[in-house]
């Protein structure tokens, strides 16, 4: 898989180095940048800005590319000796999927769901900066399946949606459902979700971004 962009190369480089088996430079570097790649052992090859055009697809890579082992998703049964999990059904969009990858990671938890029959990873990749190395990520197809699960799995489960209510507690061994921006989550699986959580919003505004919403009301389940 091919991954780009200097913030994203240099994460898996520092943190994940054996995940790469190629750094590509489009571009001249700084001697200390180009040492401190160097140091890490990696193959280094240099590529014209129509060969690293193709490689990225079009993608601003900002003259950083490299060549890195397939992702590997986590097993959803593994997911489930966790406490604190964010289950993503029907969101297709990679940047939000990215997004909330990010901000899932900065505020602590412990796995994260998709319900999707396709995810193009190298996007949600990119998107999340790295951060996706660094949390564990189950795709499922069966998201009323998967729900069932966490629920005999002793998780309390609440979903994002307007009509639901203000979360004023700390949520122990839980999981967020959040749902498309365009469709929300399903009525069926609403019907499966033990509590309905809303933000109040203080002016005339009907929605929030799905990556945004996400980061507000998980950090109330968080901290209260």
């Amino acid at each position: 898989m091919i991954i780009f962009g200097k913030q994203l190369v240099f994460h898996v480089l520092q943190k994940h180095s054996e995940q790469i088996q190629t750094i590509y430079l489009a571009k001249d570097v700084e001697k200390s940048v180009f040492n401190m790649i160097k140091k890490h052992g990696k193959k280094i090859e240099k590529l014209d800005f129509k060969k690293a055009q193709a490689l990225a697809r079009g993608g601003n890579h900002q003259g950083f590319l490299a060549l890195v082992e397939d992702f590997e998703l986590a097993k959803f049964s593994d997911l489930k000796s966790l406490d604190r999990l964010v289950v993503l059904y029907g969101i297709s969009d990679v940047g939000n999927i990215g997004s909330i990858i990010r901000t899932a990671y900065a505020l602590g938890a412990d796995g994260l769901v998709i319900v999707a029959k396709n995810l193009a990873i190298d996007g949600v990749m990119r998107a999340s900066c790295g951060a996706a190395y660094e949390l564990p990520i189950a795709l499922v197809d069966d998201g009323l399946g998967a729900l069932n699960e966490l629920k005999q799995s002793g998780f309390e489960i609440y979903a994002a949606d307007a009509n639901g209510s203000k979360i004023n507690k700390k949520a122990e061994k839980f999981v967020l459902v959040m749902g498309s921006e365009s469709d929300g989550i399903p009525k069926k699986a609403l019907e499966k979700c033990d509590k309905i959580a809303r933000i109040e919003m203080r002016s005339d505004w009907d929605s929030l971004n799905v990556s945004v919403a996400f980061g507000i009301l998980f950090d109330r389940m968080i901290n209260g």
